[in-house]
């Protein structure tokens, strides 16, 4: 398998990667709330927010990670074809 095959594969797989890690992490973040209310919290819910604080906290270096490789084979992708083009003038 050539270069450029192997590039567009590698970045469609991270674009992937990506999608699902956010979809899981969407689904994860569905239930937190995002203001906190002082009066009449009980601790079920307390507990049941920091849990679901914890898991966020653990997916978001996998998030950064695949955007981060997504991001870096699409500028080698865009590398690649803009010096394809000064070559061939």
């Amino acid at each position: 398998m050539g270069m450029i095959p192997m590039m567009w594969s590698v970045w469609g797989a991270a674009v992937v990667l990506m999608a699902v890690v956010g979809m899981y992490a969407s689904r994860v973040g569905r239930y937190e709330e995002s203001q906190l209310f002082l009066a009449d919290s009980s601790s079920h819910a307390k507990t049941e927010q920091d849990a679901i604080a914890a898991r966020m906290s653990r997916i978001r270096p996998l998030r950064l990670s695949t955007l981060g490789l997504a991001g870096l084979m699409t500028l080698l992708i865009v590398a690649y074809y803009l010096l394809d083009v000064f070559h061939r003038f």
